[in-house]
This record gives structure tokens, C-alpha cells and sequence, in this order.
């Protein structure tokens, strides 16, 4: 007798359904793409219990004949492919022809649909995926798919589903999806028969701001680009909305939601420094790409696909990424809101076929604006009186004393007339006569801590130290990558005593010390002499910043998964940069700050840490209430 047979239908079905149905999101994923496909415009998607007890989704779509609704609970059954030669071509999301097999053999399932050309409507009901009824019914056209008591024919698979909370929010992930994806289609979803939203209106941002709070959108920057090969359009979020979960990652392919670490990962490494560790940014990106460069078939759950040439597609997607990160203006502005304190930090969380997207206004300025405003800053406005230099007592000069220092017994009035000399007067030179500098930008320096700068639009707020390491930093990698001579001589050497750490870190990075511009010699056992030091570090320091260094490194490499060059233009960078505390004059101001803004990423600082604030004067304006 033989011992192989052939599995039943319902088996089969049961067990493909482990690969196919993973999770009530899993269903809702399926059905959703089926709606889609048909054609439809408006669906509606109901869950109760989180998706364990009711299913449905209502779809105006263009229905089915009972052949073709028969047909479709049946496994392998599709109208998407008719060969394997239709992979290469393939427009829709669905095609495997599982997922009503699978759904059905472990659910009480139900179908109602009815076409535009029928006057009846067609029910079928499964129970354990075997058909239990067919009858007629009135209904609408389009199709209406029920799915309840998921899993109840397979307790282990039921048994392992998490909680509530969680299985909701893998359905909502999907639907948001969809509903980004899709801005022509109308969506709608209820929870335990609570309407959680109602999408009509096709215009993206006003999504986007229903599922991550209001004003969201405005903090998108658009990307578009194209070429024979890829098109890539979407939107990609400022570093202030960085995430530390990756569910606010969205990439589309031909409209298709999947997940690839190359993209992921492209996409983070643009974004690099901007980006705090183990933190992601808000990502919604559509690649077009011609179906017969891909392979969907990868995976039963159809999340997963394969390029024909990955290496060609991150070398065309990455450059588009980092292109547009570097032409925007990443520092954040102080928020206000209306009728609110403006010190409070209350924050409230919360397509067409054709491919198109609404075009989008220009929201905010590239770095090049930022720094024209700033040279620009000092340009007075006509209508705002100049301050009569005659009346002005040693402005800004170097002795000013501080508020802080004003004797006690000054008048309120002597007091108030002393604080608006020191807050509105023009920088003047010693002799009281106005500077021939008064066109360069207004910086003044907050307790040795900050410089504040006038800009056209406001006033922009730079941490020195942050500003200084960023400077560093570029200079640094630039310096070891290109091999740029950067050392000075020392006048007379210094000698420095590794200890055994200290000195296994030494010989590992020895090479890219001597790149980066410190010409050392050894000279005995674990102690080595300073002979020359880059043209940054300051006199006196050299021993202290060579130690501090690799103390700096050896921390970095426990916590961080660093490249060894980068490590180490991080760490010179850090300890070597101007501290907070340290008076700088009004040209090491202007100095720190051009050079600032010539720098690829002047936002943050290697570590991610944000560098330049900004506070505009309608954000002023409202603060003292003109608004």
C-alpha cells in the first residue's frame, strides 16, 4: 500500500494559509489589494476584537459573475496571470490566486457581490473554507468580503496572537498605507463600530496630517526625480521627526508597499549625521520601475522583492536622497502656537493610477537662503528708526559690563536706559566712531555659549562648540580621505607614556593619525614624541588632545558600530573643538560662522545634535502678541 498521498484541498489549504494569513493585518492586507485591483473607489473597512472577530471591507469596485466568484475561493485561481511570461509585465497587487483559498479554510467567511450589469447580487458563505451556502441578495455593486472567527479552526495559531492593542495596530499600519498610497480612492474604517476617520479628499498633505497630527505636512520636503530606468517621487521628513521605529518607513514600488533593507539602509546613510543613533526618519517614497526588472515572487505575503540589479538601483536612488537632505535648510525653528504659551512644547500626534501628486510649495529654504539671510541681516529696514550714535557710550566694547553688574541704586529709568543701549546699538570701534563694518552681519555671544545672529527673516541661535566640532569633523575626513598635508612642526617635541589601552588604540589607528596630521615618533616602550600636530589643535594642548582622543575612540567603538576613519574624525573633532565657555572675538565669530555654512551638513553636529536654531519674526511678533 502506498504511503504517499495526495493532501485534500482543505489541508492544503489550512497549511497555506500559515504563510499567507500570519496575522488579522494579514487578511486585511489581502482583501485591501483585491479592492484595489477591482478598480474601486471608495472602501470601507470594519474590524471588531482587533480583527478576531469581524473583518469586512466594502468596496464599489466592478464586482463578479457567480463563475468568476466561485472560481475565486478556489486555490490557484486568478484573473491577474494566465502564464508565468505575465510576471514580467504585471500591473496589479494580487496575482498569486492564494489568499480567498487560504482566508476561507480557516474563517466563516462571506462573500456579496454584484456587478454593474446584474440586477441580484451573489452570496457565498464558507465554513472551513467548504462552500455552505449560495444564495441571491440585494446589494450594491462592487464586493463585500466578511471574515469572522479568524483562526477558530486552528487554536495554536490563535493562541499565539498578541494583544489587542497590538493587532490593531498592524491593521491601521496597513490601511494608512493604502490610504497614502491610494489618494484617489475614498477610506473609511471603523473599530468596534467607532469611526476612526474618513478620507475623502485626494490631497496627500491633509493624509498625512490625519494620521501624525495637524501641520505635519508642512515639515515634508518633496522629492521627484527620473530617468529612463527609475522614477522616484515622494516625500522624506526633517531630522526633527526622526522615529525610533521603522513602521514610519514607507517604500512603494509600482504602487506595491514592500519592505528592502537596501533601501532602508540607503536612505540612512544619506541622511547620516542628521540622524541621532538608533533613529529612523519619516519616509513615503514611490519607485516606478518597469515590472520586468523586479521579482514579487519572492514570498507568499508578496512584502518582499528582488531588482534585477540592486547595486544600479542604490546608485540611482541614494545620490537623489542626499541630493535633496544637503539642499535643504534643516535647523528648527522655535514653534508658536496661536492662543498658546509660546514656551510650551506641546506637541499634538496624532492616487491617482496616473501616478500624480499635487505639487507642492516650496515650505522652507536651502541652506544657501539660511546663509544669504544671514550675510544679508545687518540690512536695516527703512521704516525702523537708526539709533542716534551720539547718545551711545562705549557700545559693545570688550570691558561692557553685564546687566548682572550694574550698581543697585540705579533708577528703574537709568536702569531700563542702560539695558536698551546695551540690546539696540550698532557694533562701534574704540574711538566711538561707527565701524566700517557695520555692514557685516550683527552677532552677538550668549554666556560664552552661543552666538546670536541678526538674519533678514528673524535671528538664528548657533551653539559654538556644536558648530565647531562640524567644522572639524568634514575637515577631518576630507583631510585623511584625500591625503591633504595638514601637519605643523612643533618647536619642541612632546613626549607622551601610553598606558597598555592607550596604546593597543595608538597602534590601531596610527596610520589615520599620521593622514589626519600628527606626525608621532616612537620612542621606547609604550611612549612616543609629538613632532608635529594638524594646524587646529591649539598650542599647549597637544598631549591632553592626543589623550583625549583615544579615550574619545575607544568609547565611541564600545557604543557605537563606527567606521575606524570616521570614529576618529569624530573624536578629534569632539575634543578639539571651541568649548562652551571660551570668549571668542567678533572676527572668530564671522569666521566660525563661514566656515560653518561651508560644510556639507551645518545642522547638526557629527553626533547629531542640533547646531543652528531659528526664530522668526512672525514667531516674535506673536510672542509679544502683534499677532
Amino acid at each position: 500500500m502506498a504511503k504517499i498521498a495526495r493532501l485534500s484541498d482543505t489541508v492544503a489549504n489550512k497549511i497555506s494559509a500559515g504563510e499567507v494569513v500570519q496575522r488579522p493585518a494579514s487578511v486585511v492586507k489581502e482583501l485591501l489589494e483585491n479592492s484595489i485591483d477591482a478598480g474601486s473607489t471608495k472602501i470601507t473597512l470594519s474590524i471588531k476584537d482587533a480583527g478576531k472577530e469581524l473583518i469586512r471591507i466594502v468596496d464599489n469596485g466592478a464586482g463578479m459573475a457567480r463563475e468568476d466568484a466561485l472560481m475565486s475561493v478556489e486555490r490557484f485561481a486568478t484573473s491577474k496571470i494566465t502564464s508565468v511570461d505575465d510576471l514580467d509585465s504585471l500591473q496589479s497587487l494580487g496575482f498569486r490566486g492564494e489568499a480567498l483559498a487560504s482566508i476561507s479554510s480557516v474563517s466563516h467567511f462571506e462573500l456579496k457581490t454584484r456587478t454593474a450589469t446584474a440586477t441580484l447580487g451573489l452570496k457565498l458563505r464558507y465554513e472551513g473554507g467548504v462552500l455552505a451556502e449560495e444564495s441571491g441578495v440585494q446589494c450594491e455593486q462592487g464586493t463585500t468580503m466578511s471574515v469572522r472567527n479568524l483562526f477558530y479552526n486552528v487554536p495554536a495559531r490563535r493562541k499565539f496572537l498578541k494583544s489587542n492593542a497590538t493587532e490593531y495596530q498592524h491593521i491601521y499600519e496597513v490601511i494608512k498605507s493604502f490610504a497614502l498610497a491610494y489618494p484617489d480612492i475614498e477610506w473609511r474604517m471603523f473599530n468596534d463600530d467607532d469611526e476612526l476617520f474618513h478620507l475623502k479628499s485626494p490631497n496627500i498633505f491633509e493624509r498625512l496630517n490625519v494620521f501624525y497630527g495637524d501641520d505635519f505636512a508642512d515639515s515634508m520636503i518633496e522629492l521627484s526625480d527620473e530617468n529612463d530606468y527609475l522614477s522616484i517621487k515622494g516625500f522624506l521628513g526633517k531630522p526633527a521627526m526622526q522615529k525610533r521605529k521603522k513602521l514610519d518607513q514607507y517604500f512603494f514600488v509600482n504602487r506595491r508597499l514592500i519592505q528592502n533593507r537596501m533601501l532602508s539602509q540607503a536612505v540612512q546613510q544619506a541622511y547620516g549625521d542628521l540622524l541621532v543613533d538608533r533613529q529612523t526618519p519619516f519616509v513615503l517614497l514611490f519607485l516606478t520601475i518597469a515590472p520586468s526588472r523586479i521579482d514579487v515572487n519572492v514570498h507568499p505575503a508578496k512584502l518582499e522583492i528582488k531588482f534585477d540589479d540592486e547595486r544600479n538601483v542604490r546608485n540611482m536612488f541614494y545620490p537623489v536622497i542626499k541630493r535633496t537632505i544637503q539642499l535643504h535648510d534643516f535647523s528648527p525653528d522655535v514653534a508658536v502656537k496661536e492662543h498658546s504659551s509660546p514656551f510650551s512644547g506641546d506637541y499634538q500626534p496624532s492616487s491617482s493610477r496616473k501616478f500624480d501628486f499635487p505639487d507642492i510649495p516650496h515650505r522652507m529654504g536651502t541652506t544657501a537662503n539660511l546663509y544669504r539671510d544671514y550675510r544679508e541681516g545687518s540690512r536695516q529696514d527703512a521704516s525702523v528708526p537708526k539709533p542716534n550714535p551720539f547718545h551711545q557710550q562705549e557700545i559693545f566694547h570688550p570691558s561692557l559690563p553685564s546687566i548682572d553688574t550694574f550698581a543697585p541704586e540705579l533708577s528703574l529709568f537709568e536702569e531700563q536706559e542702560k539695558l536698551a543701549s546695551v540690546l539696540l546699538s550698532p557694533v562701534y570701534a574704540d574711538d566711538g566712531v561707527p565701524n566700517p563694518k557695520d555692514s557685516e552681519p550683527k552677532i552677538w555671544q550668549l554666556h560664552n555659549k552661543y552666538l546670536i545672529c541678526q538674519i533678514k527673516t528673524g535671528l538664528m541661535i548657533i551653539d559654538q562648540h556644536v558648530a565647531h566640532e562640524r567644522v572639524l569633523y568634514e575637515r577631518a575626513v576630507d583631510v585623511m580621505n584625500h591625503s591633504v598635508p595638514n601637519s605643523q612642526q612643533l618647536l619642541f617635541p612632546q613626549k607622551i607614556e601610553f598606558r597598555a589601552w592607550e596604546y593597543e588604540v595608538f597602534e590601531e589607528i596610527r596610520d589615520d593619525l599620521y593622514r589626519l596630521g600628527f606626525n608621532l615618533r616612537l620612542f621606547g616602550n609604550k611612549t612616543i614624541m609629538i613632532e608635529g600636530v594638524p594646524q587646529d589643535v591649539k598650542p599647549g594642548t597637544e598631549v591632553t588632545i592626543l589623550q583625549d582622543m583615544i579615550a574619545e575612540y575607544q568609547d565611541n567603538a564600545a557604543k557605537l558600530k563606527l567606521d575606524k576613519r570616521d570614529n576618529l574624525a569624530k573624536s578629534y573633532s569632539c575634543r578639539n573643538a571651541i568649548m562652551t565657555g571660551q570668549k571668542l572675538s567678533l572676527e572668530e565669530m564671522r569666521s566660525l560662522i563661514d566656515n560653518l555654512f561651508a560644510t556639507r551638513e551645518p545642522y547638526t553636529c557629527p553626533h547629531g545634535r542640533p547646531v543652528i536654531i531659528k526664530l522668526s519674526l512672525d514667531q516674535l511678533d506673536r510672542m509679544f502678541g502683534r499677532k
